[in-house]
């Protein structure tokens, strides 16, 4: 085991099955897994859907992985770094994301998944605690942040099941917890903008103690006036800050923005 990859392999398959259950998962499912480790999780899965698509980074689990691949042939398994694998090259395309992710990069790897991802429908992931309550925090709160504004504008909660640190090898520093989500009928629409729609949430909230006018002109995104002029004509203070605005009315705020400077000098 190599602690460079942030591992805390599970090792009680109840939570295994807790995951599974509140993921929904029904027979026809694919499920990406990232993050197999010892196989614990991947086992029950090939149970319980036509295919599990796991990704491993570590070659020292390769092994365990194999005992597993070999007993359960609907496990294919990719060898490399989650964040650099071509998922869209996956077949057949997940359409359920269920794991236990390596924490150092739970964050990137859940938001990756979203766009690059559109045939996974749930979610049921074990994220450090202090993560799952960011992905769903609401506004003007400390937790809330651009990860809560883009996952409540793809996503929403259907479950939280904290977790004891004693289910894992070795046990993490820090609380754990399975957060489970699906995506929002309105995805197709929000698609459509996402690119743009994060670098405006990004900018927003890059300088946390500046107001949202500031942090966008910084961005390039507009210009101080231009950013205030739109926020005015929204019904926002000048003076709101990116923590204070709603997940829904960001993509307005985008649209108002967008107008506002096309053809501007």
């Amino acid at each position: 085991m190599s602690q460079r990859y942030g591992q805390n392999f599970l090792r009680d398959p109840n939570i295994a099955r807790v995951a599974i259950d509140r993921a929904g998962l029904v027979p026809e499912d694919v499920v990406l897994e990232v993050g197999p480790g010892r196989g614990i999780l991947t086992e029950l899965l090939a149970e319980t859907v036509v295919t599990v698509q796991a990704i491993e980074i570590d070659p020292l689990l390769s092994t365990a992985l194999k005992l597993v691949t070999e007993e359960h042939p609907n496990v294919l398994l990719t060898w490399g770094d989650a964040m650099k694998v071509a998922w869209e090259e996956l077949e057949p395309r997940p359409t359920a994301f269920v794991a236990n992710l390596p924490y150092n990069v739970a964050t990137p790897l859940v938001l990756r998944s979203i766009p690059e991802l559109p045939t996974i429908t749930r979610w049921c992931v074990m994220v450090q605690r202090e993560i799952a309550d960011r992905m769903f925090a609401v506004p003007s709160t400390p937790a809330y942040n651009a990860v809560s504004v883009l996952m409540q504008l793809a996503c929403e909660r259907t479950d939280l099941h904290p977790v004891s640190r004693a289910v894992f090898d070795p046990p993490p520093r820090v609380d754990s917890a399975l957060v489970s989500f699906s995506r929002l009928p309105s995805w197709p629409e929000r698609a459509l903008i996402w690119d743009r729609l994060s670098r405006l949430v990004h900018a927003g909230f890059q300088h946390r103690r500046k107001t949202l006018a500031n942090g966008i002109s910084m961005a390039q995104l507009a210009t101080r006036a231009q950013a205030e002029a739109v926020l005015t004509a929204l019904g926002h203070d000048t003076r709101i800050r990116a923590e204070a605005v709603a997940p829904g009315d960001w993509p307005a705020l985008l649209a108002a923005l967008e107008a506002a400077t096309v053809g501007a000098p």
